[in-house]
């Protein structure tokens, strides 16, 4: 990715929607993977009722709609304002009980997992079903949309190219597999992480646009040094943060 392009796509424009004020990136197709589109209002006159409690709209119960949902609700149920970052909103903006309690469970990825992949982790990485293995540090660009891996070579990975992740882990009770944790962002259900299991590793799956095939990865923390072992398995715990909030937000 040439830096001009990549200048490129991290641009951003404010715009100004009946929800709010949206910082957006420049062009719509350098939009972060783990964003959201506004959704649509419903129409006032298909609800006159509140959509929660069902209370009859009046001149004094007036009607909100939930940035998030869309649905239309009275005061009671849709009093909160919560910031809702992958919608882009520059200020937290009005939801309903359910959307707020989600907003604020995806706070904590934005608050710290998101930055951890953007601060990036040294792995040893193996490609494919190759015998050499490279040191490169990966990280997550700052538009959000590539895995980049730095070493002797170079590489990025287009994030909504990933086909499914695995995390491998140690601290597991013999008998079990390697692979301890799946997940795909396009189809199976996360399985539930282990008690007491470190993630050591990743196997990614990916696709490369114009190729046949699908291209595998290899990454595992090395050994060197306490601090850089312990920072890549923050990495990879972010990752599989990352991965399930993708999956669990597919049909939003």
């Amino acid at each position: 990715m040439s830096s001009e392009v990549a200048a490129r796509g991290d641009a951003k424009k404010l715009v100004r929607s009946p929800s709010g004020l949206r910082m957006v990136p420049e062009h719509r197709a350098f939009g972060s993977p783990f964003g959201l589109e506004e959704p649509q209002w419903v129409p006032d006159k298909e609800c006159p009722r509140c959509m929660q409690c069902d209370t009859k709209f009046d001149f004094l119960t007036r009607k909100h709609h939930c940035r998030r949902c869309g649905k239309c609700f009275c005061d009671k149920c849709c009093s909160q304002k919560v910031a809702l970052p992958r919608m882009c909103f520059v200020d937290p903006v009005r939801q309903c009980g359910p959307c707020a309690l989600v907003s604020h469970k995806e706070a904590e990825f934005y608050d710290k997992q998101l930055r951890v992949l953007l601060g990036g982790a040294t792995f040893i990485v193996t490609f494919g079903n190759s015998e050499k293995s490279e040191t490169m540090v990966c990280r997550l660009s700052n538009n959000q949309r590539y895995l980049l891996l730095d070493g002797d070579s170079r590489h990025e990975i287009d994030f909504a190219h990933i086909s499914t992740v695995q995390i491998l882990t140690e601290g597991f009770p013999p008998g079990e597999k390697d692979i301890h944790t799946y997940t795909s962002l396009l189809g199976s259900q996360p399985a539930s992480e282990g008690g007491n299991a470190r993630a050591m590793g990743m196997s990614l799956q990916y696709t490369v646009p114009g190729a046949e095939g699908v291209n595998q990865l290899k990454l595992t923390a090395g050994e060197d040094a306490h601090a850089s072992r312990r920072q890549a398995t923050a990495w990879l715990v972010a990752m599989h943060k990352a991965a399930k909030l993708l999956y669990e937000s597919r049909d939003q």
